[in-house]
């Protein structure tokens, strides 16, 4: 079943709930979000895909199977703790690294942030999986 109003407010909200997922993973080791956040809200733009278009349209457009997205989430969680252990002798401490720019600038980089994308990406797994699965075996569109 093909909703017009849905299929084409899906268009247009899609990109901005995906930018500002991101947007909130960025920001969120620093103020309130983070990874959590920054992933239901991505989960949410595939979900709508979901029930505007169909579950095989919204797998499509992912790419990725989310059980690959978990692993892949877990690993660069689990990855995000040895920098601080090698560097300070401290499972799960913080380490950040500046990276030069153009004019001088510099870009600080952290462990924080790695932690935070493997919670977005395992977050953003689960919770499209679960839903995927229900979705199917309740045959939504």
């Amino acid at each position: 079943m093909n909703y017009t109003i849905l299929v084409i407010a899906f268009r247009y909200i899609r990109f901005i709930l995906v930018f500002f997922s991101i947007l909130t993973l960025f920001r969120g080791h620093n103020l309130p979000g983070g990874g959590f956040i920054g992933g239901l809200m991505a989960s949410g733009a595939f979900i709508f895909q979901a029930l505007a278009l169909g579950v095989q349209s919204s797998k499509n457009s992912l790419r990725i199977k989310p059980s690959k997205l978990i692993a892949s989430g877990l690993f660069l969680a689990i990855l995000s703790t040895l920098p601080g252990f090698f560097a300070k002798g401290v499972f799960f401490a913080g380490t950040w690294v500046k990276i030069p720019l153009l004019f001088g600038a510099t870009l600080k980089l952290g462990t924080p942030l790695l932690f935070d994308t493997g919670v977005y990406l395992s977050v953003t797994g689960v919770v499209l999986l679960l839903i995927f699965t229900l979705m199917e075996e309740w045959k939504w569109n």
